[in-house]
């Protein structure tokens, strides 16, 4: 017998993120997968009546929860070693700025990822994006900027594709070319500029490792002229551009990646008015990662209030990296978003389902919609509030579902 359904999932509490219903709950809902999409999902009542015929295979899921597989938008999941030495140097006085003044911070990441083999790479990073997917992750986005050279950035880009590959994730590659300055051109930052957006994004994008382009647009950083360089030549290739903006000042990032109509402007505690409504007019979606907040101690908040009122939407993600997030669960960043910047739970959830999409340029997962790209999480839980209430905790997964494919997150 033919089935017209791969897989029916009965008896589902279902957070589609979709309609005007908070969440946009359904219970007693059910949802069909066919061909690595969803192909029918609402109220079990409203099923064919052969439905359970017409399925492969069929599951009662007894009230637990399905969301659509959480989006990871934000992280620099691929380094060398870690920066613990320098988590002992904040809490003993030192400021994020005078540690990446003396030689640390990004520098000393950058060292230990241009030692490092792409194997030895991949054997590192592979436990963190294990970790992640553990957590409900099914796509998230992996960032450059530790190699500051092409051999190296070019490394590093081929191990986040090899990443997606093992574990059967969607990894989108973003290039961050400028991240920090490398020694060798401490006393020459225009050539440096020069090397990336003329040697190193061209041949890296001509070699399909990048699907976005990225800066650090602060006083530590890149400045605007520098970083509208690198969009400029972004927009040449056909690229996409996001950017670092006002996490440590206000340089009117936001508004610089609004102009380009750029997919997210991330971090933002440091965001003006006018940055928000250049947000607002060109649809960038707020990035939030209150793992760097939590991480360095930081007391000014994002300005959530300007960014509901003019409708921005709203993503959060880990920022997972060695030296100001070493955040390795995207439940918990959500978590942290209700608890430090005060989202609701709706609001958080949405930011890592529905909005962190956006903030990557899909249009195809994200909610539970019929077409969608079928990465689900069902989780053991009823409430959907309860993904953020719960701190830590390996037992809040049930099941995870890559492209239709059923996965043990133990697996």
């Amino acid at each position: 017998m033919s089935h017209s359904w791969d897989h029916l999932l009965l008896d589902a509490t279902l957070a589609t993120f979709a309609g005007d219903a908070p969440y946009g709950l359904v219970r007693h809902g059910a949802i069909a997968l066919h061909e690595g999409r969803i192909s029918w999902v609402g109220p079990q009542g409203a099923l064919p009546d052969d439905a359970e015929r017409r399925a492969a295979r069929v599951d009662h899921l007894d009230g637990a929860l399905v969301t659509p597989g959480l989006i990871d938008c934000h992280t620099h999941l691929v380094f060398g070693g870690d920066r613990a030495h320098e988590f002992d140097l904040r809490l003993n006085g030192a400021s994020y700025e005078e540690i990446a003044r003396a030689g640390g911070g990004i520098v000393s990441t950058v060292k230990a990822t241009r030692e490092a083999s792409e194997d030895a790479l991949f054997a590192q990073t592979l436990p963190r994006a294990h970790a992640l997917l553990a957590d409900g992750v099914t796509t998230v986005e992996i960032k450059s900027g530790y190699g500051l050279d092409l051999e190296t950035e070019r490394r590093m880009l081929r191990v986040a594709r090899r990443i997606g590959k093992a574990l059967g994730l969607t990894v989108r590659t973003t290039f961050l070319g400028l991240h920090a300055l490398p020694p060798e051109y401490r006393d020459d930052r225009e050539a440096y500029v020069a090397l990336v957006c003329d040697e190193m994004l061209p041949a890296l994008a001509s070699e399909g490792l990048v699907d976005a382009i990225d800066a650090f647009c602060e006083n530590i950083g890149f400045t605007p002229d520098e970083t509208r360089r690198v969009f400029d030549r972004a927009t040449q290739l056909g690229l996409p551009v996001k950017l670092h903006a006002e996490q440590l000042s206000d340089l009117d990032g936001a508004a610089l990646v609004a102009s380009y109509r750029g997919l997210s402007a991330d971090h933002l505690e440091h965001l003006s008015d006018s940055g928000i409504r250049a947000m607002a007019s060109a649809g960038t979606v707020a990035v939030l990662l209150p793992g760097a907040f939590y991480a360095l101690r930081e007391t000014k908040l994002p300005p959530i209030a300007g960014l509901r009122e003019h409708r921005v939407p709203m993503a959060v993600a880990t920022d997972c990296n060695p030296g100001t997030s070493p955040l390795l669960s995207l439940r918990l960043a959500a978590g942290m978003a209700c608890t430090l910047f005060r989202l609701t739970p709706e609001e958080a959830l949405r930011g890592v389902t529905v909005n962190a999409a956006k903030a990557l340029g899909f249009t195809d997962r994200g909610t539970l919609a019929a077409g969608q790209r079928a990465d689900l999480s069902v989780w053991n839980v009823r409430e959907p509030a309860e993904l953020c209430y719960w701190i830590g905790g390996s037992h809040v997964l049930r099941d995870i579902f890559l492209g239709g494919e059923l996965l043990s997150p133990e697996s």
